[in-house]
C-alpha cells in the first residue's frame, strides 16, 4: 500500500493488535498465529498490527520481527498488516527496511529505549526513520517519547510518508492541539490500554478510532462497542462499559504487564494455542484465567 492508501485503511474501521503466539520453548509459532489472524479477519478490522505492544515487541529479537510480519501477511488477505518499530535509531531504522521487505503495509513507531529525548532529537530520530522506508509511519506519542506539537508539523512538513499519530499518554490538551493544528494531514488513534476506556474522550478530541486489544479474544463485542460509540449509543457503551470492560480493567490492574498478559489468557481461552508471555511478563493466576473464563463466557458473541 501506498502511504495514503494504508492512511485511509487506518482510518476507516476498528483497529486491534493481535498477540504473538509462542510455542512451549518459547518460539514464534507460526501456524497457530495463522490461524489466529485469519479468525481476526472475518470481524472487519481493516488494519492489524503485527508484533505490536500487545504483540509483546519488547520481547521479540529484530530478527523475529519481518517473520511475524511476514506470516501475519499471508494470513491476513485484503486485511493490511502494520508492523511495530522501534529502539534506538539505527536498529529501528534496520527494522523498518526489513518488515518493508517482509510486506509489512507501514510501521508504527513505538518509543526508543529507556532514556529521555529533547524535542530536537525526537525530531531527527522519526525523520530518519521516515526517509528510510517508502511505506507510511505512525508516531506513538507515549512514556519518553512525547513529541509536542510543533515538533510534530515540523515532521509532517519534511516527511511526506508521516501519515498517523497514535496517543498514549491521555493529555487531552496536548491531542486537541494537535488536532486542531494537524487538521486532516494525520489520521488519529487512541492508544491508551484498553482503549475503549477512553474512546468517548479521545472521540470528542478528533480521534475517530483507536486500537482494542479486547478484540483479540472477544471481536464481537469490540465492534459492538465501536459501532455504538461511532453512532451516539450512549446507553450501549455505558453497559458495556460496567458489564464487560470495567471488570476487565480490575483483572488487568491485579498486576504490572497483565495490560498484555490478560488479552494472551483471553486468547487462549477462546482456543487457540497462543503461549505463554515471555519474560519479563508473567501469566494469569489460575484464579485469574478462571475470571477472564467467565467474564468472556458472559459475553460471547
Amino acid at each position: 500500500m501506498t502511504p495514503e492508501q494504508i492512511k485511509t485503511a487506518l482510518g476507516s474501521g476498528l483497529l486491534s493488535f493481535p498477540v504473538t503466539h509462542f510455542d512451549d520453548d518459547g518460539a514464534f509459532a507460526a501456524d497457530s498465529y495463522k490461524s489466529h489472524i485469519e479468525w481476526l479477519t472475518g470481524f472487519k478490522a481493516p488494519v492489524l498490527f503485527a508484533a505490536g505492544g500487545t504483540g509483546e515487541f519488547f520481547s521479540l529479537k529484530p530478527s523475529e520481527i519481518p517473520t511475524i510480519v511476514s506470516a501475519a501477511k499471508e494470513a491476513a488477505g485484503e486485511t493490511a498488516i502494520v508492523s511495530g518499530c522501534g529502539y534506538g535509531t539505527n536498529v529501528a531504522i534496520d527494522i523498518a527496511k526489513s518488515v518493508e521487505k517482509a510486506g509489512a503495509d507501514g510501521i508504527l513507531l513505538l518509543p526508543h529505549y529507556l532514556i529521555d529525548a529533547p524535542q530536537e532529537g525526537l525530531y531527527a530520530h522519526v525523520k530518519a526513520i521516515c526517509q528510510s522506508v517508502g511505506i507510511g509511519v505512525m508516531v506513538y506519542n507515549r512514556d519518553n517519547a512525547v513529541l509536542q506539537a510543533d515538533t510534530l508539523l515540523r515532521l509532517c512538513d519534511d516527511c511526506p510518508n508521516l501519515i498517523g499519530f497514535k496517543d498514549g499518554t491521555g493529555d487531552i490538551g496536548l491531542i486537541r492541539e494537535i488536532t486542531a493544528r494537524a487538521g486532516d494531514r494525520l489520521m488519529y488513534l487512541g492508544g491508551m490500554p484498553t482503549a475503549e476506556l477512553f474512546a468517548e474522550a479521545y472521540l470528542g478530541a478528533g480521534f475517530t478510532t483507536y486500537s482494542s486489544a479486547v478484540f483479540n479474544f472477544v471481536p464481537g463485542l469490540a465492534n459492538e462497542f465501536y459501532t455504538a460509540l461511532r453512532g451516539g449509543d450512549r446507553a450501549t457503551c455505558d453497559r458495556l462499559l460496567k458489564d464487560f470492560f470495567y471488570p476487565f480493567m480490575a483483572i488487568r490492574n491485579r498486576q504490572k504487564g497483565y495490560a498484555v498478559s490478560a488479552i494472551k489468557a483471553g486468547v487462549r481461552l477462546q482456543g487457540f494455542a497462543a503461549g505463554k508471555v515471555r519474560s519479563p511478563l508473567t501469566d494469569l493466576s489460575r484464579e485469574e484465567e478462571a475470571m477472564m473464563e467467565k467474564l468472556i463466557g458472559d459475553h460471547r458473541r
